[in-house]
């Protein structure tokens, strides 16, 4: 029930019907999301590109080559030419901020440090210095 009236935890009933009507499924990610194109070419001149998300409707969880692909960056499909790692590059990580696993600083007070004084690094500026 909670499905059908919602769009941010998951595709409705409605959306997955048109989607499923006029488009064809591409492809999916490692973390489950789902891509479709369009059988046909719309107003623009191009074929709509769409993601179904899994689980929340959060866009950070679309890795590099999907986001490629899907803003017409990238011609091929990720899952037929993937792209090549370089030596530098580190894996997908989606937005974690407001979970658990979200970056706190040294001294954060969620992690129960204990920050040090405002002037502990600061000097004031003097224009006759």
């Amino acid at each position: 029930m909670f499905k059908i009236f919602t769009w941010w935890n998951g595709v409705s009933p409605g959306g997955w019907f048109d989607i499923k009507r006029r488009s064809g499924f591409i492809g999916a990610d490692a973390y489950g999301n789902r891509y479709f194109e369009d059988r046909k070419v719309s107003v623009e001149g191009r074929k709509r590109r769409y993601v179904i998300y899994k689980g929340l409707a959060e866009p950070s969880k679309v890795p590099a080559e999907w986001h490629g692909w899907l803003h017409y960056t990238l011609d091929d499909v990720p899952v037929d030419n993937p792209l090549a790692r370089k030596g530098w590059e580190t894996d997908h990580k989606p937005n974690m901020t407001g979970t658990v696993f979200a970056y706190r600083p040294k001294g954060s007070l969620r992690e129960g440090g204990e920050r040090r004084g405002a002037d502990a690094d600061y000097e004031a500026w003097t224009p006759d210095a």
